[in-house]
């Protein structure tokens, strides 16, 4: 990855970040950390990856309507960031936090 890939990502978690935090009103949305965005070298597509606090309904149903608000994202994004063209988001859990914390009675079964 380049180093204005980079960037160009680490602005759009940024900018999708804020707008989660102040745009979305979707009472579906529960605590929302974007942990990551994944650009295509052509800047069409975007995955990014959150992780939710709460459980598997929860998650899923968070999931659910950040996938139906990726209007009012990608209007953010247009707004904030001079790009060609406006990525399609496509959202993912990142499942991270379970794996390490995994790991880590993992570690202390065998202690």
């Amino acid at each position: 990855m380049t180093q204005r890939m980079r960037r160009v990502n680490e602005a759009l978690r940024e900018v999708i970040a804020s707008a989660i935090a102040g745009d979305l009103e979707d009472p579906r949305i529960g605590f929302v950390t974007v942990t990551s965005v994944e650009t295509s070298p052509d800047l069409r597509h975007a995955r990014v990856f959150v992780t939710v606090l709460g459980s598997e309904a929860e998650r899923e149903s968070t999931l659910s309507a950040l996938a139906s608000s990726h209007g009012v994202l990608q209007g953010a994004i247009a707004r904030e960031m001079r790009l060609k063209r406006t990525p399609t988001l496509t959202f993912s859990y990142d499942d991270t936090p379970e794996r390490g914390e995994r790991i880590s009675r993992l570690l202390e079964e065998e202690e």
